[in-house]
Order: structure tokens, then sequence, then C-alpha cells
């Protein structure tokens, strides 16, 4: 066996162990205190400078290569779990109630534990690797208040790579596509008002906002299929409609709020705009008024050309090119990974948690979601053959 195959032979079960005592603990962005120790803690042992407190709890490792170089990169696993109450059924579960890592992220952070132990041991490259472990990616926040807090000037790298779990796809297999991978997300909301009234007796006295609500919700639609050109992916969804107290009452104040989706800088553009214009145009038809409102979010998330095809050469060395999915559709999902490839060209990749014999799985975000420790193996892998090529010469 190679250096790398006889290290995993030796430390897999003890990062089993890890990503199971993750698990069970599960913390929400910006809680990750335990977990952050934990991070810590093991860097610490093996060796591995180690800065915490980077954008709230945030730890950054940073491992030396023996070799000359000016070069330095970044490997960023998110640390962060779901406000979901766990029922996977599995011996290790959430110990918190109403808490769990329902999208992998605890196989995430070993994974990267796992590669930075071996680079340490090892050192055989030029130049410098970060390892980032990042809060908060579930509310799309962690990666902004780390890169506010410095992290590319006080953790300076030419290049960032990202790894994510995808149920569904084979064990052994990866995925990635150049270009934009993964949408921009954005929050938007319109308040409603008008004169309410008695919905039995006087509601001619009314300017009935709920036509407008109702007017609105339907022009939505009309916003992507005559703004957007068919080429182009986005998507508007209503995710609340708040509003009334009674039965027999018009209400004089109504939300609605809810989320868009897109690809390119120009048709987040339209959407906004035309969403704005269409709530004030609904009101104005029936005498009311609209107080429309937009939380930016991430924007898309774009794998750079060159980076994009390093980490599918890096995979392609685990597993074989014909395990690895070059031309990954994109999906309207969102990741804050895409703040930190709007600083440095990078990539991020996905890797397979499996299929169930019975041809099932449960995907991320569910209640019986647990990552597959069987996988553990190939993301460490990737991440030393994502090093080997950016930085050169690692002892396999």
């Amino acid at each position: 066996m190679d250096t790398l195959d006889r290290w995993l032979s030796d430390e897999n079960a003890g990062l089993v162990k890890l990503r199971r005592r993750l698990h069970a603990y599960p913390e929400l962005g910006m809680e990750e205190q335990r977990t952050a120790s934990l991070v810590a803690q093991e860097l610490l042992a093996a060796g591995i400078e180690v800065t915490e407190g980077v954008g709230g709890t945030g730890v950054v490792g940073t491992i030396q290569g023996k070799h000359r170089g000016n070069k330095s990169i970044g490997l960023r696993a998110d640390m962060d779990a779901l406000a979901i109450h766990e029922d996977s059924g599995v011996p290790y579960a959430s110990e918190v109630p109403g808490k769990m890592h329902a999208c992998g992220h605890d196989g995430h952070t070993t994974m990267l534990l796992g590669a930075a132990k071996y680079l340490a041991k090892h050192r055989d490259f030029a130049g410098s690797v970060h390892v980032i472990f990042q809060p908060a990616e579930e509310t799309l926040t962690g990666a902004v208040a780390m890169l506010k807090d410095g992290l590319l000037d006080r953790f300076p790298c030419d290049a960032v790579y990202g790894l994510h779990n995808t149920p569904g796809m084979p064990v052994g297999k990866f995925a990635i596509r150049s270009g934009s991978m993964m949408a921009a997300a954005d929050t938007w909301r319109v308040v409603f008002r008008g004169h309410g009234g008695h919905g039995g007796l006087a509601p001619h006295l009314s300017n009935d906002i709920t036509y407008v609500q109702a007017q609105f919700i339907l022009g939505l639609q009309g916003i992507v299929g005559r703004n957007v050109p068919p080429t182009e992916t986005a998507v508007i969804s209503v995710g609340y409609v708040l509003g009334g107290a009674a039965a027999n009452v018009v209400p004089s104040e109504l939300q609605v709020g809810g989320t868009l989706r897109c690809y390119s800088p120009e048709t987040r553009a339209v959407l906004q705009k035309r969403m704005g214009e269409l709530a004030e145009a609904s009101a104005a038809a029936w005498g009311a008024q609209a107080e429309y409102s937009l939380q930016p979010g991430v924007g898309a998330l774009v794998n750079d050309a060159e980076k994009a095809g390093l980490a599918y050469e890096a995979a392609a060395s685990v597993v074989g090119s014909e395990n690895v999915n070059k031309n990954l559709r994109q999906t309207t999902g969102s990741e804050d990974f895409s703040y930190m490839l709007e600083a440095r060209p990078g990539a991020f990749m996905r890797i397979g948690n499996g299929v169930g014999e019975n041809g099932q799985f449960h995907p991320l975000h569910t209640p019986g979601y647990d990552f597959n420790d069987d996988i553990i193996p190939f993301g460490v892998r990737y991440w030393v053959a994502v090093v080997e090529r950016e930085l050169a010469g690692i002892a396999r």
C-alpha cells in the first residue's frame, strides 16, 4: 500500500469515531463553540498552527510544507447543524433535542481534519495549506463573517476549494462543473396595506388587499415566463402569506414573502426590479399601497474553469475518470462558499454519499439523513490530491 493508504488504514476508525462524536452534539450557526473547540484540539494535536474565533466561531489551521514555495491554498469545510429533530435511528444520533447534522457538515469537518492530519505528518509539498472550518453555512452568513474578519488577508490563499456530500450519488463518485454551479439566492417581502372592513356586512367599503396579494402571487410567474430568456433558469417562490385574524374581517394589512433564485447577475437584477414594479402595480389597481423590500443573499456559486479542471483531475486520481462527472447539472440550491469564490478562484466539488440497497436514500435537510462514514477515505484522498496538484510533491 502507498503512504496515504497505510495512514488511512491506521486512522480511519478514529476518524469515524470523531465524525460520530460531532454528530451527537450538533450546534447551529454561530453557536459552534464545542465543535470549534474540538476541531482546534485535533489540529493542535497534529502539530498544526491554529487560529480560533475567525468570524465568530471559525477555525483556521495553517500547515507549512517542507519545500520552499510562496503559493498557498485554502480548503474549506462547514461545521454547523440544522434546527431539525433527528429521526435517523442511529446509535450516535443527536443528543440535542431539535438539532441535528442533517446536511453532513459533521462529515465535511471530519474529512478535512483527516486530510489536515495527514498533510501535517508528511508536509511533502511546497507552500502552505490553510484548512478553513467555517461556521453558519446554513444561514448563509458564516463565509461573509470570516471574510469580514480578514480571512484572506490573515491567511492568504491563491485558490480556495470546497467539498459537499450528495445523497443519491453512489459511494466512490464525484461530480463538478465549470462555471455557474449553484444559484444566487435573495429573500423578498411585500407588505400590502389598505382599508379593511366587515367581510359580511360591508366588504364593498374596503379595498380588499386579499385580491391584491392574489393577483401579485399569480403575476410572479409571469415575471419568470416573460422577463427571463427561456434558455436561462429562474425561480420565484412564495414562502409565506400572513394576515387577517377573523373570518368576517377583511384585513387592512397582509405580508407575502419568499425567495428568488437564478444564476446570472443580469437576470437577478431584472427579477428584483420587476417584483417591486408588480407589487406597486397590483396595489395601485385596487387603491392600496405596497411596501417591497429585498434582502440580498449569496451570489451564484461559480467555479473557475482552470480550478474546476484541477479539481476534476484530483478526483479522477482517486476514483478514476469514469467515476467523475465533470458536467454536473446546475442546481437552484445555494451555498455561501460562493462568497469565497468571488474573492479567489477555486472550485466546489460534490462527493457521493451513497444509495441504499433498495435504491432509496434520505435527502439533505431531512430527519432521517445521516452522513455515510464509508466516504471519509474518499474525501481525505481528494483533499490530499488537490494539494498535490496545487502545491506539488506530496508523498504518496
